[in-house]
């Protein structure tokens, strides 16, 4: 009884139909498990417990945090009783991997997850209490210059 051995050419071409087989098994994996960036806001008020609305939705009391899709330019405001309400046009930056074309290897090809978070802190300035009798007489001023006119 005789064993044949498979020719070297056959063991070369399995070898590299192995190879094959396991680098495209690797790049899927590897295509699977992409990153994505996650981005995240944080709003900070002294005092805390300020109701924050951003581009005019509530998204809670200080401190609070939001995910957001897209950078630019929101409307923060901070309201609590017994303080000035505060209106602030607060830019959100792109960092550099989300620039355009280096933004979508960022999203798509990443091997891991990256997060982007955005931290804001507003101080709150006590309310003022304005007497009555200085109300009353800047209302009567105003209503006599209306009605002397020009």
């Amino acid at each position: 009884m005789t064993v044949s051995r498979p020719q070297p050419e056959a063991m070369s071409r399995r070898s590299s139909l192995r190879t094959m087989a396991l680098a495209a098994m690797a790049l899927a994996v590897c295509l699977l498990q992409t990153g994505c960036v996650f981005r995240r806001m944080t709003v900070r008020s002294d005092p805390p417990g300020a109701l924050v609305l951003v581009d005019g939705q509530e998204i809670g009391y200080t401190p609070c945090s939001m995910d957001f899709t897209y950078y630019g330019t929101r409307e923060i405001k901070l309201v609590k009783d017994g303080y000035e309400t505060l209106t602030v046009m607060q830019k959100l930056q792109a960092p550099w991997y989300q620039y355009p074309v280096v933004e979508f290897f960022a999203d798509n090809l990443s091997p891991h997850k990256i997060t982007n978070r955005h931290e804001f802190s507003y101080r709150l300035q006590p309310q003022a209490i304005v007497p009555t009798q200085e109300l009353l007489d800047r209302a009567n001023s105003l209503r006599s210059d209306t009605q002397v006119g020009p």
